[in-house]
């Protein structure tokens, strides 16, 4: 059974990698992987009950994701409709491909830290799209995006899910964190950047300086009002975890309720067509559904090979053959990049125990850096690659060849200058 399901798993995951000469979309290959692979599980399992309470368990846990990736999507279009973001567009002035490229990155590195690495990559790529005409140049900007965004994910508790998983479980603490990643994220984020703007040549031709796509005349003060509500919205909802404990969908789900009454007081006078235009609902319509359904297929594919206890497997087959916490770890992250990081921290976390390596220990803190940019190696490593693949239609291909070496090496450079920090801290 056990195999049936790897195998099942490694061919999806092969399909998806080759979407585009096989000609079948990634989300219907997904959908088909995970719903495959829990047929087999329930199919030669003895508890099946048990397994389908099982599944229900996990499908609990994963929509509070699916329910998150939808209103913090909803919210950036409704911005969009709006053309909010021509706010932050016509701030940035620079032409000069290098200069917007590290006024990009670095954006989106705070962000990250301040919002998450999935919803601010949505911001990013809906901005791009707004700042950038051109689709290769875009795609390039937008690959660097997914690897600031992880980089800038990890060194924050709020930032990234693995990152908030250790913070809530005790393993890490949140101003640790912070003094311990701060360097290592910006050193995976630099080295990539240094490299792609010595390549870097030119100006790019921007949106902005087009007319703007909407028909609908919008006043400052209706263009303002949503853009900062919109964004309030989505800064305050890791406020509203820290102020509630609830999970991060709910704070999402409350900023998009609270940006929905705002749109229908601020547009009650206008006739229904132009309302409708600008509404909640139809910025529903406009989400990209199939990223969601594709992220469902991946994370139910893996949440049965976690189920089936796959990983758990891996991870205490490596801690036996090798034992070296500085290869161990960051061989995680390397797997990160394949399956998703959040199962595989929370493996290490079964694995070792709390009382041998306390809170603040030197494994957890890197366990942390490595799960969440070892993501950006692929793109669908991470929930910020999988938003950007789906949202901008970047082929697997693409991103392999393009940026997949700029990550590895930003990657493997982190870890490097977290080994040597704590060798001089220490």
């Amino acid at each position: 059974m056990n195999i049936l399901i790897i195998s099942i798993f490694i061919l999806g995951y092969f399909a998806i990698a080759f979407e585009h000469p096989i000609k079948i979309n990634k989300s219907a290959i997904a959908l088909l992987t995970g719903v495959l692979c829990w047929t087999v599980y329930i199919l030669f399992g003895e508890e099946k009950h048990e397994i389908a309470e099982l599944l229900i368990v996990h499908i609990g846990d994963l929509s509070g994701i699916l329910f998150f990736l939808m209103g913090a999507m909803t919210i950036v279009e409704l911005i969009d409709a709006h053309d909010g973001f021509d706010i932050i567009t016509s701030s940035i002035t620079t032409t000069d491909k290098r200069k917007l490229l590290w006024i990009v990155c670095f954006i989106t590195f705070i962000l990250s830290a301040l919002l998450d690495n999935l919803t601010t990559t949505i911001v990013m790529v809906s901005l791009l799209r707004k700042l950038i005409y051109n689709h290769q140049d875009r795609l390039l900007y937008i690959g660097m995006v997914v690897i600031a965004a992880n980089a800038g994910g990890v060194w924050s508790p709020i930032g990234d899910v693995t990152t908030t998983m250790l913070w809530i479980g005790g393993q890490v603490s949140a101003s640790n964190i912070i003094l311990k990643l701060i360097v290592p994220s910006l050193v995976c984020l630099f080295i990539p950047l240094i490299i792609v703007s010595t390549k870097l040549k030119g100006t790019i031709v921007k949106f902005a300086s087009l007319p703007s796509k909407s028909e609908i005349q919008l006043t400052k003060g209706e263009r303002n009002t949503i853009f900062f509500t919109g964004l309030g919205g989505l800064i305050f909802v890791p406020v509203f975890k820290s102020i509630t404990h609830l999970p991060p969908f709910m704070g999402i789900l409350f900023a998009l309720a609270v940006l929905w009454v705002v749109t229908e007081i601020i547009h009650s006078k206008k006739d229904e067509e132009e309302k409708d235009a600008l509404s909640v609902v139809h910025a529903l319509r406009k989400i990209d559904t199939p990223s969601i359904l594709f992220f469902l297929g991946i994370l139910i594919a893996i949440a049965a090979l976690q189920s089936t206890g796959q990983l758990n497997t891996l991870a205490r087959m490596m801690e036996e053959k090798i034992g070296n916490l500085n290869i161990i770890v960051p061989a995680i992250g390397l797997l990160s990049a394949i399956v998703d990081n959040v199962p595989l921290v929370a493996a290490a976390m079964g694995m070792y125990d709390i009382n041998l390596y306390p809170a603040d220990s030197y494994i957890w803190e890197f366990l942390a850096y490595c799960a969440g940019t070892g993501g950006s190696i692929l793109i669908i490593g991470s929930a910020a690659g999988v938003a950007a693949m789906g949202m901008e239609k970047i082929k697997f291909g693409w991103y392999f060849k393009k940026i997949t070496w700029l990550a590895a090496i930003g990657y493997f450079a982190g870890a490097l200058a977290y080994i040597v920090q704590e060798y001089i801290l220490r």
